[in-house]
């Protein structure tokens, strides 16, 4: 932790990420999970992952995908601190002052309403979904999960870019992104219950977000919200808990070798375009939605015979 703090020292008070004082936290929060999951494990019944359990090789992998996370998002970051701060320079028509309570506002709103947009787009554009699936990759559901990070930030770099040109510095769309993210953390479980209604109405929580790593017909693409769950109500995605989730992708990798679980999906939709023989069915594999597959052919003359 000392070493951790003599490199915070040597950053900016804005840039200094949030998330790296949270992460403490959250190792004592599954911590905590994680025992309470052992002691109750053997109480509970049935041929699938118990509510809540933990799968040791699973949680280490989404640990260490987490940790490499750490490492590629701050890349990521630096890389947009650049064009940010170019565009909130010399192209937003106006600078808000970053100390004022309003500035803050839309700055959370902001990034919470375009985290929903960027992780709809991920799960209906087969090739953001390639950075974005690995998340969605364990089969159980905890605190472990929410460390399940992708590598690869650069869908989310496009989609804070019209936060600096509305004025917004690009330190404060940092921070709103770190306070967004550390807010996740916490609905990834399965110990906490549906809570008080007004809060369920408005806030993203974990029966939200149970049903969005469920791959069940009825919870596919549903509830992408980060911290509001209402951008959901608002636009037709919104899919209330009917029943535990089935958790994972509806093609499970059978792996936890982290690398593999990181670019699978790339090296399958490169196989897959790399076997298309038209144009459009190449542009489809990379730019449809997951799963997408050309409409079969039917051979000339078949039709006007039919």
């Amino acid at each position: 932790m000392d070493a951790l703090r003599s490199v915070l020292d040597l950053l900016p008070e804005q840039m200094r990420d949030p998330v790296l004082f949270a992460v403490p936290f959250f190792l004592i929060l599954l911590t905590i999970e994680w025992t309470a999951a052992r002691r109750l494990e053997h109480i509970e019944a049935g041929g699938r992952p118990p509510a809540g359990a933990f799968h040791p090789r699973d949680a280490w992998a989404s640990i260490s995908m987490g940790l490499v996370s750490v490492a590629t998002t701050a890349a990521w970051k630096f890389v947009a601190l650049l064009g940010y701060a170019v565009l909130y320079t010399y192209v937003a028509p106006w600078h808000l002052p970053g100390d004022r309570w309003y500035t803050w506002v839309l700055a959370l709103v902001g990034v919470d309403l375009l985290f929903y947009a960027y992780h709809r787009t991920a799960h209906r554009v087969r090739l953001i979904w390639a950075t974005h699936q690995a998340h969605h990759s364990s089969e159980y559901f905890n605190f472990a999960t929410a460390l399940r990070q992708k590598w690869n930030n650069s869908g989310e770099i496009v989609a804070w870019i019209p936060l600096p040109l509305l004025g917004i510095p690009p330190w404060l769309v940092f921070a709103s992104f770190s306070v967004n993210l550390i807010y996740q953390f916490w609905v990834h479980t399965e110990r906490i219950d549906r809570l008080w209604r007004p809060i369920e109405f408005v806030f993203n929580t974990p029966s939200h977000h149970r049903v969005h790593h469920g791959r069940d017909p009825q919870y596919l693409d549903r509830n992408y919200g980060g911290i509001l769950i209402v951008w959901d109500r608002l636009f037709g995605t919104f899919q209330r808990e009917l029943f535990r989730p089935h958790y994972g992708l509806t093609k499970p990798v059978d792996t936890f070798n982290i690398w593999r679980l990181q670019t699978h999906e790339y090296v399958a939709i490169a196989r897959d375009i790399r076997g298309a023989t038209r144009w459009a069915d190449r542009f489809g594999y990379a730019f449809g939605p997951p799963g997408w597959h050309p409409a079969p052919q039917t051979p000339a003359g078949v039709a006007d015979r039919a």
